[in-house]
């Protein structure tokens, strides 16, 4: 049964070399949305702020709130890509984080290179790699690009590559930072229906994003934060 449980997770961002004089102060505060605090030699941002949280399969979490509110940072602990300053979190099941999609890839290395280095850094195995490379290529539309150094791809050839290797593998857990759009319009439609499968498959979504209609449609629980606190959870259709 996948499941995550984030139980009194606090972040702090260190910022080095900041002066905590009150214009500084309140101008990171006014920047980031967090609080900042330390004392007079350390100045760090707080990012999150003792979050509890726990989400169970068949939830589809829709993290909302302004920039800075810490939705952005919350997604990143569960990836793994931040650790937490105090609180620990525990989750179970497979994740696809698509918070960045060309993460691990190699500028130099070929498309056909890069579906392998992607696939390793998301943890899948190199004979399950070598099973879906030929329907990634399919899906990537890149054709003959895929034997040349990414280097000379356009960034919308590189998302595009990217898209089609993350979502190419089963997931028990998606990240996601905003609805993603990808490509042409051609390329987007196919996009879009591939994310409503992954996402209607998956056991656990969650989806960060500033627009209350997306996360009505494609979530079932809310949890709104404010400077890194959250100060609403409700499912979705139950509370206005």
């Amino acid at each position: 049964m996948s499941y995550i449980e984030i139980k009194a997770v606090t972040v702090d961002y260190p910022i080095l070399d900041v002066s905590r004089r009150s214009f500084k102060k309140d101008a990171l505060s006014w920047v980031t949305g967090g609080s900042v605090g330390g004392n007079t030699k350390h100045v760090s941002v707080r990012a999150l702020d003792n979050i509890d949280l726990s989400i169970k399969s068949g939830e589809k979490i829709g993290l909302l709130g302004h920039n800075g509110s810490g939705k952005s940072t919350l997604l990143k602990v569960i990836a793994g890509v931040y650790y937490p300053t105090a609180g620990n979190i525990s989750c179970s099941g497979k994740i696809t984080s698509l918070l960045d999609l060309t993460l691990g890839m190699e500028m130099e290395a070929t498309g056909y290179e890069n579906i392998f280095l992607r696939g390793v850094i998301m943890g899948v195995s190199p004979k399950q790699i070598k099973k879906t490379v030929k329907d990634i290529a399919e899906f990537s539309g890149l054709g003959d690009y895929l034997k040349l150094p990414i280097r000379t791809y356009s960034s919308g050839m590189l998302v595009r590559l990217g898209f089609s290797i993350s979502t190419a593998f089963p997931a028990d857990i998606i990240l996601m930072d905003e609805w993603l759009g990808v490509g042409d319009a051609k390329f987007q439609e196919e996009a879009n229906k591939r994310l409503q499968e992954m996402t209607e498959n998956a056991a656990i979504l969650v989806l960060a994003s500033h627009s209350p209609d997306l996360i009505e449609e494609a979530c079932n629980r809310c949890v709104r934060l404010e400077h890194g606190v959250i100060v609403e959870d409700y499912k979705i259709g139950a509370c206005a």
